[in-house]
């Protein structure tokens, strides 16, 4: 292709803590000129540094606040302002409402507030919040998660290629409305308890939205990663894959399903 391509490489896709080779959830998207960190859960800044140095990361995008989807900001925060790094900042941190104040809940150690403000420039997500990050497109909808605010993403480049990830949400109109039509959607499939998708639902969301492939991600300790693909694409005609970590899949690109990554591959 004569232009940048759109991907996003697995850093972690454990739940609900981390295993030995599989961090919690998170993964870098890069397309447009940006390099985007979605959802930090524990291990994945160590996994991010595999292919980019957190000096290159131009934004932080969190689905909602639960420790294995958010855990490594805090990490990352002293990193960002204490291990010498050579960038701008404050890094962009788009995130749930109150995301600031969580982080500096555990930071604070004494009278005096963290300085979150100083390692991030924090700015809370609402339902149909759009950012543009150098020639990407991020849309956020509001999606049910059972409680705490959560919420789905979706990246387009300017050539209208698309991603979409569920982050963690029982089926809903919203998370169908998002992935309409997109070129390759990462959906949750911790099981079929409130607040999530089993393997099966993800398939079916998949299939309501046109999506043209999925992947599955996030996947219960109940259901092995071969067993979710099959449930999920009995329900789903496209392409179906699970987010092994390392694992990088590009938007728009055949029918395949990715390959293994790699620092610079």
């Amino acid at each position: 292709m004569g232009s940048e391509p759109l991907r996003i490489t697995v850093l972690g896709s454990a739940t609900p803590f981390p295993r030995p080779g599989n961090a919690c959830s998170g993964y870098l998207v890069e397309g447009g000129g940006v390099r985007l960190w979605v959802d930090a859960g524990t291990g994945t800044l160590a996994e991010l540094q595999r292919y980019v140095s957190l000096g290159d990361v131009d934004a932080v995008w969190i689905s909602h606040l639960h420790a294995d989807h958010s855990a490594d900001l805090l990490t990352a925060f002293y990193a960002l302002l204490y291990s010498g790094l050579e960038l701008p900042l404050p890094v962009p941190l788009l995130g749930p409402p109150g995301i600031a104040d969580r982080l500096a809940g555990f930071l604070t150690n004494g009278p005096d507030r963290s300085p979150i403000e100083k390692a991030f420039a924090v700015e809370e997500l609402c339902d149909g919040h759009l950012a543009r990050l150098g020639g990407l497109t991020l849309r956020s909808r509001a999606v049910d998660h059972g409680g705490p605010p959560a919420f789905a993403l979706r990246v387009e480049d300017r050539e209208g290629r698309s991603l979409v990830y569920s982050g963690d949400c029982e089926p809903c109109p919203a998370l169908v409305d998002i992935a309409r039509d997109c070129d390759l959607f990462l959906c949750e499939a911790d099981g079929a308890v409130p607040g999530h998708h089993s393997a099966a639902q993800a398939g079916r969301s998949a299939a309501d939205a046109r999506a043209g492939r999925l992947v599955v991600t996030h996947v219960g300790p109940a259901t092995t990663p071969e067993e979710a693909v099959a449930l999920a694409a009995a329900e789903f005609s496209g392409a179906v894959g699970h987010a092994d970590p390392g694992m990088r899949f590009v938007a728009g690109v055949g029918d395949g399903l990715g390959a293994g990554g790699g620092a610079g591959a």
